[in-house]
């Protein structure tokens, strides 16, 4: 039976910062009734500005402070955490903080669940021995696993051995109060020097500049698209949001080829919606991936996708309606495939059009919440 003061979710993360599992993350607690659910985030490392996004007051973030490499101190605070707050539900996230099931467990908590949002940037492909096998030391600890993909539902029941009855699918939802398309001119935006001219086309990206994203096959190809004629550059732009290693040696491979005034590369920005407004193609170009959110968010945003056929991409992207698809890593087909929506605007046009239907009614953000939320009621049914 519930008690009469709603259960308290303990959601774990490594960082309470900007990407898709943390936006995912902060969406669901907006959007679930107020009166289902207590929630309490906690982050291995620490509580950037996305915090901020909450419109919860009652939702308490706390830190373990974990350090770099096996921090067993983090195990010990964790639990004392939990002791603390006493919650009915622990929710880990990937394979970061699965290893604190652990203390969860010995901390008596009733419930255990874990979610498989994408693979681990050190192992893109899900190949790694090692991490398959804490998964599967730490699999009797958990009454359920929530991945994102038919990719990764496949991982867990092929490779770790889940049993399906244990596993509920759920693919992310779309804040489309938030993400939206444009329906004024566009404006500059601050900070941006790039003029947004009716004759110019923009493309963009927005994502954690790190390997497994791989930005740099999509500057690759947008210098390779310029190349091709003078007329063709003076009209093409492009934007990358976000941080990471991969900032500066894509703003060389610009400035070697004389592009540098053809894109805007500021780091992370906090007007994602706006930026995403300011694009006429979203492209993805990453080496794997679990579900996106910011493919959603493109699509809600009215935008066609053009996405490398990895991971969850083509379960959201529906090939030749609401985008395309290409291979990860490949540069020149990247270039081919922009080259044919930029010679067919009209075909971009209505790709956007069907992605923006489809995000409306097959990723919307209260299918999702309920869903979670059939998952966590699940438990106390059968009390």
């Amino acid at each position: 039976m519930r008690m009469d003061s709603p259960p308290l979710i303990v959601h774990i993360i490594y960082r309470l910062g900007v990407g898709g599992l943390e936006n995912g993350l902060v969406n669901l607690i907006n959007t679930m009734p107020i009166d289902a659910y207590r929630h309490a985030i906690v982050c291995l490392k620490d509580d950037n500005d996305l915090s901020q996004r909450l419109t919860r007051n009652d939702v308490s973030v706390y830190s373990l402070h974990k350090m770099e490499g096996q921090d067993w101190g983090s195990f010990v605070r964790f639990y004392r955490l939990l002791k603390q707050l006493k919650p009915a539900i622990v929710h880990t996230r990937n394979l970061a903080t699965i290893e604190y099931q652990i203390p969860a467990f010995l901390a008596g908590i009733s419930y255990r669940v874990h979610g498989e949002h994408g693979w681990d940037v050190f192992d893109p492909n899900g190949e790694n021995k090692k991490y398959q096998w804490v998964r599967r030391l730490i699999k009797p600890l958990i009454h359920r696993f929530i991945p994102l993909s038919k990719q990764l539902e496949s991982y867990l029941t092929d490779k770790i051995h889940v049993s399906p009855d244990k596993i509920t699918r759920i693919i992310n939802g779309v804040d489309n109060w938030f993400f939206y398309p444009l329906t004024a001119e566009k404006q500059p935006l601050a900070g941006c020097p790039l003029v947004f001219s009716d004759d110019d086309l923009i493309i963009g990206t927005i994502g954690r500049m790190h390997g497994v994203k791989d930005q740099l096959t999509l500057v690759n190809a947008f210098i390779q698209l310029c190349q091709r004629g003078s007329e063709l550059k003076s009209h093409l732009k492009l934007i990358i949001i976000g941080d990471g290693p991969l900032r500066e040696p894509a703003l060389k491979l610009l400035t070697d080829n004389q592009l540098a005034a053809n894109a805007w590369l500021p780091g992370e920005r906090a007007d994602v919606a706006e930026i995403m407004r300011r694009l006429d193609l979203f492209v993805l170009p990453s080496q794997a991936e679990g579900i996106s959110n910011t493919i959603l968010e493109a699509m809600a945003t009215g935008l066609p996708v053009l996405a490398t056929s990895v991971g969850g991409n083509p379960e959201l992207v529906a090939e030749g309606i609401t985008g395309m698809l290409t291979p990860a890593g490949d540069s020149a087909a990247m270039a081919e495939k922009l080259s044919e929506y930029i010679h067919n605007t009209a075909r971009m046009r209505e790709h956007g059009q069907q992605g923006l239907q489809r995000a409306a009614q097959e990723f919307s953000l209260t299918a999702m919440v309920a869903n979670y939320q059939a998952v966590y009621d699940s438990f106390f049914q059968q009390e």
